[in-house]
């Protein structure tokens, strides 16, 4: 028992312990605090970049990303050359990538629409693309040219007129070619060699070389999280990203080996990462950990998701799949993975999750990589209020309505009543005004009529 109990990884809460409702709530209570270090250092650097441009930008980029660098954006040659050297299978498989997630998000794109009334009433909506958006792509513990592709494709699907990726250099100057290829496949026009707070704030609020974004999407570390709040108002922001997070709802047909292995590719992300097992199958619990503890030998970020497990990880053990569900809910999950008998059915009593992945041959790599759901999700528990990125981010609705005299008539009084009401005398009379002239008028119309039946 003693060696089994020292093999566990994950801490194990039951719902039926007398603490539950304490160490559930520290489950759910994921956001890291980073204190005012993070924000005040994020803002020094935003009101450096906005204040001094490019000598403050690239300044940055020397201190923050270790790269000298005498341009700041990758030239078409760069970028020709280095898709050039991607290897033919990596190639194919991010074009496969592209094309899976594009023709997913092409499945619906809000349009433009009018309704016309009797009486003269004209109104709707305008549905067009933004004109410019910043991309952001981090670069640090891996390399990710699955993000690429997940923000540039919806842009690139609505056509986006102009779509600006920031990304941090390699200490030589250089971007990895396989990002350079993926931004090339997802309909990137525009590449710049700056990571972090600086280049959120140099997307924000341009320089002479960086072109004004109307919006920054993608991922981060806390400083470009805390820079995206500082700039969000003056720009617009997706929802904001956290550690990544993944729970896992088991019955008895789940595979402990598959499980574990969900839980992992979670933790490998990041110390931070969060991967939490919710199951009533109590037999499930040991078998699990024992197979975290064997992926985990040769794992090559085996110090990283053995920090987030232990740190992070945990196992609730609850009565009945009810239970599990409802407490999942409570979590809203980034990532859902649901390894039962029946997903389909359950799926149904899911109301909060970024991303739900139905079965047991449904892992979230999948997702990660080319499924064609989008991977950029809510996390931190904003799945109860936030949405995967999709096309709809990179479009605005404009409304627009038209009253003629005769729905103005039908309608202003009760316009009026509502101004008053609200104590806003100027609206009713804006409207009192051109009512006067519809009655004028009318008068008028009358009056020759008449004359007009005198004669």
């Amino acid at each position: 028992m003693a060696s089994r109990t020292s093999s566990r990884i994950l801490r194990v809460i039951k719902t039926d312990d007398a603490t539950f409702k304490s160490s559930w709530r520290a489950v759910c209570n994921r956001r890291t605090d980073q204190g005012d270090s993070v924000e005040k250092e994020a803002r020094k650097i935003v009101e450096s970049v906005r204040e001094g441009g490019d000598k403050e930008l690239l300044a940055c980029i020397r201190k923050y990303d270790g790269a000298r660098l005498r341009k700041l954006e990758v030239t078409p040659e760069e970028w020709e050359q280095a898709c050039d050297r991607v290897d033919p299978a990596d190639r194919a498989a991010i074009g496969k990538a592209a094309m899976r997630v594009r023709d997913f998000h092409r499945k619906r794109i809000a349009s433009s629409w009018e309704v016309r009334e009797e009486g003269g009433g004209f109104m709707g909506q305008r549905v067009r693309p933004l004109t410019r958006v910043g991309i952001y792509v981090p670069g640090g513990k891996a390399v990710y040219p699955s993000t690429v592709i997940m923000n540039a494709v919806p842009a690139s699907v609505v056509e986006v007129e102009e779509i600006v990726m920031a990304t941090p250099p390699q200490p030589d100057g250089t971007i990895l070619p396989v990002v350079l290829m993926a931004a090339r496949v997802g309909g990137v026009h525009r590449i710049f060699k700056m990571g972090g707070a600086h280049a959120v704030a140099a997307l924000a609020y341009g320089t002479d070389t960086v072109p004004r974004v109307d919006k920054v999407v993608g991922p981060g570390n806390v400083w470009v999280a805390a820079a995206k709040r500082l700039v969000f108002g003056q720009v617009a922001i997706d929802c904001e990203a956290g550690p990544t997070e993944v729970c896992v709802v088991a019955d008895r047909t789940a595979t402990p080996a598959w499980v574990a292995a969900d839980l992992i590719s979670q933790a490998e992300h990041d110390e931070l990462a969060q991967a939490i097992l919710i199951t009533h199958i109590k037999s499930m619990v040991n078998r699990v950990q024992d197979q975290i503890t064997r992926q985990l030998k040769d794992l090559d970020r085996v110090r990283i998701a053995r920090q987030s497990l232990s740190k992070r990880g945990a196992v609730v053990v609850t009565r009945n799949l009810e239970e599990s569900i409802t407490l999942a809910n409570e979590y809203a999950p980034e990532h859902l993975v649901l390894a039962v008998d029946n997903p389909d059915a359950l799926m149904k009593q899911v109301v909060n999750a970024g991303a739900i992945f139905l079965g047991h041959y449904t892992p979230v790599a999948v997702g990660d990589y080319l499924a064609g759901p989008n991977h950029v999700l809510p996390t931190g528990g904003t799945a109860r209020f936030f949405s995967p990125l999709g096309v709809e981010d990179f479009m605005k609705r404009t409304s627009f309505m038209r009253f003629e005299p005769p729905k103005l008539r039908e309608l202003g009084a009760d316009v009026i009543r509502l101004a008053e009401v609200e104590g806003l005398t100027g609206h009713g009379r804006s409207v009192d005004l051109r009512l006067q002239k519809i009655r004028r008028a009318r008068r008028e119309r009358e009056a020759a009529r008449e004359a007009e039946a005198e004669l």
